[in-house]
């Protein structure tokens, strides 16, 4: 790992999150004023430590060399999502509250969803964001299936 917190492993691998953004800096801020996170490099690319990894953050683009046919962009339907961010915490509560104090809006506060404590927030861009705190998988008790797999 570098010494600066710059996500180069110096063996194996590491994971790291990227999102395309319309506006860097103002990503920047809600992962770091909001969430906590620590600025690792400003811009190209955007680098925040999000607790043990790292979001990375840049505009859309089209193709290049290394992604032919392939263009980047921010979410455009807020009611259809591919993936998502999973923020897993120990105070569920005291995160909402602290985020919300914080500018961030959750779509419903946290909901006991029997494995877990669960809510969802957006970030600038509209990706969704879940934060959860494991209640009761810790005990065996785990999340129903899915509507129409039984």
């Amino acid at each position: 790992m570098h010494g600066d917190g710059f996500p180069a492993p110096d063996s194996g691998l590491l994971l790291t999150h990227f999102l395309t953004v319309t506006d860097v800096a103002r990503s920047r801020a809600f992962y770091t004023d909001v969430l906590g996170g620590k600025v690792v490099l400003e811009e190209n690319p955007c680098t925040v430590k999000l607790a043990n990894g790292w979001i990375i953050m840049n505009p859309g683009g089209g193709p290049t060399p290394d992604k032919p046919d392939i263009t980047l962009r921010p979410p455009t339907d807020p009611g259809t999502v591919s993936c998502f961010l999973n923020l897993r915490v120990a105070d569920i509560e005291a995160c909402y509250r602290e985020w919300t104090a914080k500018g961030a809006h959750f779509l419903t506060p946290p909901i006991d969803r029997k494995a877990e404590l669960r809510c969802y927030l957006r970030d600038p861009d509209g990706y969704l964001i879940e934060v959860g705190q494991a209640t009761g998988m810790l005990q065996g008790v785990y999340a129903d299936p899915p509507a129409g797999t039984r």
